[in-house]
């Protein structure tokens, strides 16, 4: 990397890992935590949804700040206010004050999107995707783990204790973040126009609106799987206990090795390749993840691959914009997963809905109807682009 900051990729990952798991804790909770609290199942997936709109807010909102003010202090602040906010969570004694908490959880967690920006600034020209693609395994890593980590910690403790847990991860985080980042100087803007441009950016460069929209979709077909997926595995015929629901986000950490792999090739200008590839596999997935409730292994295939074209399309899509605007990358980060973020949230909310009323079949076609979207709209739009 080009800079005086001795942050490497890989503390960058473990970072953003760390911090981007703090918004999908909730999924594997949320038959213990509505009950806890007298949520139905109905509004079981209002969890997940305030923490995305939190995120959302915190990416139009505080990730912009990244090319505006010193990245070592907002990162650092934006860090121990998550420990402040998860601790909130975790002492939440009814479901309003136990969504407050989440959102603001949500919001602070896009420190991770500032350092994915931070470190893509940071690295050559020429290695630009390669270093995306490395923070971005540790973001996919951390948000699978997180799954299996808050299930085995609820059966163990409870689920207030991985929100306390999660405090505690932040703010040694912090500790090493403050020492390893370098301290800048940025360009003196006020902030209505720093966020006014983020909308700018979207009116002059098209990749931007294209590869936020795929994002849009992929992020959504893949939260329409992760949201309802514990519902089916918690009901009979398995009846697993939170841990053992956790432990199937593991089966998609094999696919975090698309990310790296994605980045490389969009550094040698095949980034279209790798985006049609990554489509056509997670639309295949859900061939196998519809075999449920016969086969469990049918599931794990499906989250193996759909996690891996996932990783694959996302890695791609951010190495293709960094490459318009660099002295933007923050902004740009926060149009592009403004998009990631509304997707997610959509997913969450109605895969919940679909799955009330038309079962894990209904979940299966809505996801795949999804991916053959995205799949389309991304053969209509690249025009022989790389």
């Amino acid at each position: 990397m080009k800079t005086s900051t001795r942050a490497s990729p890989m503390l960058f990952a473990v970072a953003c890992g760390l911090a981007v798991a703090n918004v999908y804790y909730a999924q594997p909770l949320l038959e213990v935590v509505s009950a806890d609290l007298g949520m139905s199942h109905a509004t079981a997936g209002v969890i997940g949804t305030v923490t995305q709109v939190g995120y959302g807010l915190g990416l139009l909102l505080i990730v912009p700040l990244g090319d505006l003010l010193n990245r070592r202090s907002l990162i650092v602040g934006q860090t121990l206010l998550s420990a402040v906010a998860l601790i909130a969570v975790a002492a939440a004694p009814t479901a309003p004050m136990l969504l407050g908490g989440l959102t603001a959880v949500g919001a602070l967690a896009v420190v991770t999107q500032v350092q994915v920006a931070y470190a893509a600034s940071m690295a050559n020209p020429g290695e630009r995707g390669r270093v995306v693609g490395v923070v971005t395994s540790g973001i996919i890593i951390g948000i699978l783990l997180a799954r299996a980590v808050s299930g085995a910690v609820a059966d163990i403790a409870g689920w207030r204790a991985v929100y306390l847990l999660a405090a505690a991860a932040a703010l040694g985080t912090a500790g090493l973040l403050y020492a390893k980042l370098a301290g800048e100087t940025r360009e003196r803007m006020s902030y209505p126009k720093l966020i006014g441009s983020v909308f700018t950016l979207f009116a002059e460069v098209p990749i931007l609106r294209t590869r936020a929209v795929l994002a849009l979709l992929i992020f959504m077909a893949f939260t329409v799987l992760t949201t309802p997926m514990v519902l089916p595995l918690s009901a009979p015929p398995y009846n697993l206990s939170t841990t053992e629901t956790g432990l199937f986000g593991l089966a998609g950490v094999i696919g975090a090795l698309g990310a790296s792999r994605a980045g490389r090739l969009s550094d040698g200008g095949h980034g279209q390749r790798v985006t049609g590839i990554g489509l056509a596999v997670m639309l295949l997935s859900w061939i196998p993840i519809a075999m449920l409730p016969q086969s469990l292994w049918g599931l794990v295939i499906g989250v193996l691959t759909i996690d891996f074209g996932l990783q694959s399309v996302h890695v791609a899509n951010q190495s293709l914009i960094y490459r318009t605007r660099p002295e933007a990358q923050s902004r740009l980060t926060a149009g592009y997963m403004v998009f990631y973020s509304i997707g997610s949230a959509l997913g969450a909310i109605v895969s919940t809905l679909v799955y009330t009323h038309a079962g894990w079949t209904g979940v299966c076609l809505l996801g795949a109807g999804i991916c053959l979207t995205a799949l389309v709209f991304w053969a209509l739009t690249q025009q022989g682009k790389t």
